[in-house]
């Protein structure tokens, strides 16, 4: 039979790895080699194998081979809101690298819901995933804990004081919040504002932590008047701002989590007649894009997703070639405070309702 004759027949029907391994004229197990990625393999019959690939189209069953190997190459990923820039950009450097390795990813949102985040824990346990990464929104609940330690596979959490024996990748928020503010009350601001999420998760909580803990310090009270928590990272803010800006003792010092609170700061701020940094010095928890090329700069505490990344794949990896064995570990990453030109030293001023008058 000529080789275009064998080629249209292997097409009527799914090619399989011993059709591959036919036109080829190879062994079924040199083939097999081949496409698993084995060194021991000659130029020649790799070259041989790959063009019989080619021409066949033919694609690995991997629910066959996952089987065969007990490995379905595929991580679970869940985040409680994917559309929060920080988690956007670490879920793409994630699957960027877990791709290099041959594993798919499995994007879930839990929506902060503990009932839901128990229900895909138990979803990623039924589709036999090879790992997990998962940062819930409910740390502290008794079923998402027992769910978590009951997972069958190995289990990386991401910034998250979940106590259920894991490893996990933890960013050292306190100190570095404590020290932004202390920066700033060196610079002369005393009324510091701090925009924050409604969350009891450790990014929240420990940034909170970090903030009072800076000002007696110095000798200072805590400006609780100053700290607005809003319902989630994506909440608007501009109402919560341009209300401080018009108290009779407006901050003279914001600092603004994220993506959306920070935007709508710079609109409050501009919309009280106020400029940064000259009546308002402004920080931003997160480096957004916008950050970089507005005029001024934004100063900013900047996680570094790359080693997010980089920390999370190693502590996968590890564990899913280990068989899971061996004492927990952790990943400990400090933000990077960012100067740019937002901040400036304080300048006493009466409040936004004052001067327009």
């Amino acid at each position: 039979m000529s080789e275009a004759r064998q080629d249209k027949r292997l097409r009527r029907r799914q090619t399989s790895i011993r059709d591959v391994a036919e036109l080829a004229g190879v062994s079924l197990g040199s083939a097999s080699r081949v496409i698993n990625g084995a060194t021991n393999v000659t130029a020649d019959v790799r070259q041989r194998v790959e063009r019989a690939i080619e021409k066949l189209g033919y694609r690995p069953n991997h629910v066959a081979r996952s089987l065969r190997s007990r490995s379905s190459k595929t991580v679970g990923f869940m985040f409680t809101d994917v559309t929060n820039p920080l988690y956007a950009r670490v879920f793409r450097a994630v699957e960027e690298r877990l791709g290099k390795e041959g594993y798919l990813l499995l994007l879930v949102n839990s929506l902060n819901i503990a009932e839901r985040e128990v229900e895909l824990l138990g979803l990623f346990q039924s589709r036999a995933v090879d790992g997990v990464i998962i940062s819930p929104g409910n740390e502290r609940d008794p079923q998402v804990l027992r769910a978590v330690r009951e997972l069958p596979m190995p289990v990386v959490v991401f910034d998250r004081d979940l106590d259920a024996g894991r490893d996990s990748l933890l960013v050292d928020h306190h100190p570095a919040v404590e020290a932004l503010v202390s920066e700033l009350i060196g610079l002369g601001h005393r009324r510091i504002a701090l925009l924050l999420a409604e969350a009891e998760v450790r990014p929240i909580t420990r940034r909170l932590e970090g903030f009072r803990a800076a000002f007696p310090a110095h000798g200072l009270p805590v400006p609780e008047d100053l700290i607005v928590q809003l319902p989630s990272a994506m909440s608007r803010s501009f109402d919560a701002v341009r209300n401080l800006l018009r108290s009779t003792e407006p901050p003279t010092a914001i600092i603004a989590l994220g993506t959306i609170m920070l935007n709508d700061a710079i609109s409050a701020i501009a919309d009280a007649g106020l400029r940064v940094p000259a009546d308002v010095s402004l920080v931003s928890l997160g480096d957004p894009d916008f950050a970089r090329s507005h005029i001024p700069g934004i100063s900013t505490l900047r996680i570094d997703v790359d080693k997010v990344a980089d920390g999370l794949v190693k502590l996968l990896l590890d564990r899913i070639r280990s068989g899971d064995v061996g004492d927990t570990r952790q990943i400990l990453l400090d933000p990077e405070l960012v100067r740019r030109e937002s901040c400036a030293q304080a300048t006493a001023r009466p409040a936004a309702s004052e001067k327009r008058q």
